[in-house]
C-alpha cells in the first residue's frame, strides 16, 4: 500500500487538470496497422503534429487567453480504494506547483519549482519534507506551467511527433528536454485531449499509466479544464479525481513552494 500511495501521489500531480480535454466519443472498430497505413482515416484530415497542437491550443481557449492566466487554484477529491481524499492544487505560472492530498489522517504534499522539487509522504516513510530525486522531478517539472507541456512546447525544449491517427483520434508523442516521453490522444472532432499515457512504477514494477479526462468546463478567464479525471495503473489500480472548484488569477505567495525545514525530534 505504501508503494501504491507513493505512485498515486506522483500521478495525481501529473494528471492535475492542466492536461485538458472533453468528453470521450464512442470508439470505432480498431484497424490493423496495415489498414491504417494504407489509407487516411475517414473524417479525420491529414494534419501535422504542429497543426494538431495548434488546434488543441485554440480549443482550450487560445494563446491570448492562456497567456492571461498567471495562477490556478483547484479544490479536488480523489477516490482511492473506496475512500475519498480531499485535495488542493495551486499553480503559479513558471514559478511553482503545489499539490496536497489528505489520506486518512496524513497529508501528502508534492511541490515542483523551476529549480527542483520536494515532497512529504508519511505513508511512504517520508514524514518530513524531502527533496525529490532527479527522476521524480523530471516526471513532474512541466506542471509549473499553466498551459502544460504542449503550450509553447518548442520554447520549453520539448519535441512532438505524430505517431498515429484513426477516424476518432490523433496520437502525438511528446518528449521533454529531459527525455521524458508522454503520448497524448486527441479527439479528432474537438482537438481536445482524451487521454494521456506514460510509463510509471507500482509495487516496484514498470506499468503503463493512462490518465483520462472528461467533464470539460471553461473558466471565467476563457481557459478550459476537465473536472473529472481517471488514472489507471496498468489495470492493477485505479483512482478517480473530481474537481469541485477552480479559481483563476488569485494572488499566490511564492513562499508556499519553498521547502520547510524538517521538524526537530
Amino acid at each position: 500500500m505504501q508503494k501504491v500511495i507513493r505512485g498515486t501521489a506522483i500521478f495525481l500531480a501529473l494528471s492535475g487538470a492542466l492536461c485538458l480535454t472533453a468528453q470521450t466519443p464512442p470508439q470505432p472498430a480498431p484497424q490493423t496497422p496495415a489498414q491504417a497505413a494504407a489509407q487516411p482515416a475517414a473524417g479525420a484530415p491529414t494534419l501535422t503534429a504542429d497543426q494538431i497542437v495548434a488546434r488543441y491550443i485554440a480549443a482550450i481557449g487560445g494563446k491570448e487567453a492562456i497567456s492571461q492566466v498567471k495562477s490556478i487554484s483547484m479544490e479536488t477529491t480523489a477516490q482511492v480504494m473506496g475512500n475519498d481524499a480531499p485535495g488542493s492544487t495551486v499553480v503559479l505560472d513558471g514559478v511553482g506547483y503545489r499539490n496536497e492530498l489528505a489520506v486518512n489522517d496524513t497529508k501528502i504534499v508534492q511541490v515542483f519549482t523551476a529549480k527542483g522539487g520536494w515532497k512529504v509522504n508519511p505513508m511512504a516513510g517520508a514524514p518530513d519534507p524531502t527533496p525529490m530525486t532527479d527522476d521524480e522531478y523530471k516526471m513532474g517539472e512541466e506542471q509549473i506551467y499553466v498551459g502544460g507541456p504542449l503550450y509553447d512546447y518548442a520554447a520549453k525544449g520539448n519535441k512532438i511527433e505524430l505517431v498515429g491517427n484513426d477516424a476518432a483520434s490523433y496520437k502525438i508523442k511528446l518528449t521533454t528536454k529531459d527525455n521524458v516521453e508522454s503520448t497524448y490522444i486527441f479527439d479528432s472532432r474537438t482537438f481536445l485531449v482524451k487521454s494521456l499515457m506514460r510509463k510509471g512504477q507500482m509495487q516496484g514494477q514498470d506499468v503503463d499509466v493512462t490518465t483520462s479526462f472528461s467533464d470539460y468546463r471553461k473558466t471565467g478567464a476563457g481557459f478550459s479544464l476537465p473536472w473529472a479525471i481517471g488514472v489507471d495503473f496498468g489495470g492493477q489500480f485505479q483512482i478517480t479525481i473530481t474537481v469541485h472548484k477552480v479559481e483563476v488569477n488569485n494572488p499566490v505567495d511564492p513562499a508556499i513552494f519553498a521547502m520547510p525545514a524538517a521538524a526537530k525530534t
